[in-house]
């Protein structure tokens, strides 16, 4: 097992975020997660990144890893794309993806690493001299999704990787993201777009008020009344 979450409590002062949620997933696995705004997704998200407080078990290749630090849980190979496409502004594309290299010390993996996110994103290679805040919202995406891959991720997870872009970037992230999880990364998806989330995924986790109320493969799921009239809008 890859990833294990067991009575997973997630905490912002005194309030429950998450409430004693169980989740697991396979080596290569691809698990979609999704919710209504505050369901708990992301909570969840971050609690296995390390970057919030949390209560439960967190397992990791059959290690814990609930009591480790965020560093050490990136060593490891959990990697967190953060929602909105968080990059470093003023630093350019080239520099944004050699800081997700920082825990890799060989010069040709690092560069190996370049080629290969450059062949998920050609607009990278195109842009490595920009700084960051120059790219659109899309680009930007590909860029903190392509420093992520610099970190050789073994467990990717994304946050809303496709809010606020046009339906014709969305295709084309969809697109890659599939890419990626077949070149053996595992990825945990959170997202909006529930269609989109499902058909993607092989497994898919429902989330409300901090629960999972719903849970099984994600061709199922999409056909359920209760997805289509919650989630997909029909």
């Amino acid at each position: 097992m890859l990833l294990t979450l067991v009575n997973l409590k997630v905490f912002y002062d005194k309030v429950e975020a998450v409430n004693g949620i169980d989740l697991s997933m396979e080596e290569g696995e691809f698990i979609t997660v999704i919710g209504a705004n505050g369901a708990g997704k992301t909570s969840t998200l971050n609690a296995i990144s390390g970057l919030t407080r949390r209560e439960g078990e967190i397992s990791f290749r059959g290690e814990r890893i609930d009591m480790l630090p965020p560093p050490k849980i990136a060593a490891r190979g959990v990697i967190q794309v953060p929602e909105g496409g968080k990059v470093f502004p003023q630093l350019s594309v080239l520099d944004n993806l050699n800081m997700g290299a920082y825990l890799v010390k060989d010069k040709r993996e690092i560069a190996e690493g370049l080629e290969r996110v450059f062949s998920f994103f050609p607009v990278l290679k195109e842009r490595s001299a920009q700084r960051a805040d120059s790219l659109s919202g899309g680009e930007r995406q590909m860029l903190a999704t392509g420093r992520a891959l610099m970190a050789k991720p073994v467990l990717l997870l994304m946050d809303e990787p496709t809010l606020g872009l046009s339906p014709l970037l969305c295709q084309r992230l969809a697109q890659q993201i599939t890419s990626i999880n077949r070149e053996g990364i595992a990825i945990v998806l959170v997202e909006q777009n529930a269609r989109m989330a499902l058909k993607l995924s092989s497994r898919g986790y429902v989330f409300e008020r901090g629960r999972i109320v719903i849970e099984g493969n994600s061709g199922d799921l999409i056909q359920m009344d209760k997805i289509k009239k919650a989630y997909l809008g029909i």
